[in-house]
């Protein structure tokens, strides 16, 4: 009985000094943090900035004659091109008009011409002549003006471009000024954002007088548009209630993919000399400001305050705070305290970067 007892408790000292060592090998791993250093290189950071997207020409169609709106000759959504009738407003009192006036000329044209022959014999006076040559300029500027009534009936496109929506239907009766629909050439687009004093001002002393600012457009489904823009335009003033200034960026719209109306984000892309790059899991924030743990050569870790530049995908371009040689903390931010030791392995910037699988170029 005794010989069992003695093996019973060598197998639980045997099974608990097992067990000791392995939550011992446990803590060796959990306190075996990762380490790295900033690296210094040339980057290309993006800037984002909210868009409104416009179309180069967006016009109102109206009714420039008083009438019932006989015939739509278009449809809501249709592409028409340069000339194509669209409105047809009843033009029969136009057409009468026209037709008065034109025989009011012609009863004009024989009066003068009678009346040329008489002062051609010395029978009337010039000054009849020239009142006869006045009443006929009176009766073809009356026609004139009676024909171009009679074409205000049709309403043509003044543009190729895409209809909007009616504002009224056929049989309307129409006063002059009456909004008949809106229309859009979207063969370009040009694409309003606002830019802080600051960024206009760095923009303005770096870019070459000969070039011109090129950006890209993240449409409102996150994807990036086919093709690239050109700012060509900024506005004189600034906004003195925000600081900012319009920039207008053309962008080419071949597809027809961008409308009138949308919104999106310009990006901008600003290269950055001799950027020290961390990664953003390497940081925390405490009341809005951002820190890191650096370790000194004592492997103790203590928070530094660092400032951020710029944002890239996972990565932090920092402008203050740190240095080429100093080590940071890159992961286990959670399980550390103020002036802890610890124990790390050193990775080397360049496979840490290369492990996020990113480019900074």
């Amino acid at each position: 009985m005794n010989k069992i007892f003695m093996l019973f408790s060598l197998g639980t000292m045997l099974c608990l000094a097992s067990c000791e060592s392995e939550k011992e090998k446990e803590h060796e791993v959990e306190t075996n943090f990762l380490v790295t250093s900033p690296i210094q290189k040339d980057t290309t950071i993006i800037k984002d900035y909210v868009s409104q997207i416009h179309s180069i020409q967006h016009i109102e169609l109206r009714a420039l004659e008083k009438g019932y709106l006989q015939k739509i000759y278009v449809d809501e959504g249709q592409y028409v091109k340069e000339g194509q009738l669209m409105f047809q407003i009843m033009p029969a009192m136009y057409k009468a008009e026209l037709q008065k006036a034109t025989a009011e000329t012609n009863f004009a044209e024989i009066e003068y011409q009678n009346t040329k022959s008489l002062a051609d014999s010395n029978i009337v006076s010039k000054n009849e002549l020239a009142l006869a040559k006045a009443k006929l300029d009176k009766a073809k500027a009356e026609q004139a003006m009676a024909e171009v009534h009679l074409s205000f009936t049709q309403i043509k496109a003044p543009f190729s471009g895409i209809m909007d929506h009616f504002e009224v239907r056929q049989g309307s009766l129409l006063d002059e000024g009456d909004l008949l629909t809106t229309m859009s050439d979207n063969s370009k687009m040009w694409v309003y954002f606002n830019v802080p004093e600051a960024e206009y001002l760095d923009y303005k002393a770096s870019l070459d007088k000969s070039s011109m600012l090129k950006v890209n457009l993240m449409m409102a489904n996150n994807k990036l548009f086919d093709y690239p823009g050109i700012v060509e335009t900024i506005e004189a003033d600034f906004n003195n209630e925000t600081g900012n200034i319009a920039f207008r960026a053309t962008f080419p719209n071949p597809k027809g993919l961008l409308r009138h109306g949308e919104t999106g984000n310009v990006q901008v892309n600003r290269p950055i000399n001799n950027a020290l790059l961390i990664p953003q899991k390497a940081t925390f924030e405490v009341l809005d400001k951002n820190y890191v743990y650096v370790v000194d050569k004592d492997n103790i870790i203590r928070s530094r305050q660092i400032k951020v530049a710029a944002e890239l995908p996972h990565l932090y371009a920092i402008s203050e705070g740190l240095e080429i040689g100093d080590k940071i903390l890159l992961e286990g931010l959670r399980k550390v305290k103020e002036n802890q030791k610890i124990e790390y392995t050193f990775l080397k910037p360049e496979v840490v970067i290369s492990d996020l699988g990113l480019y900074a170029e």
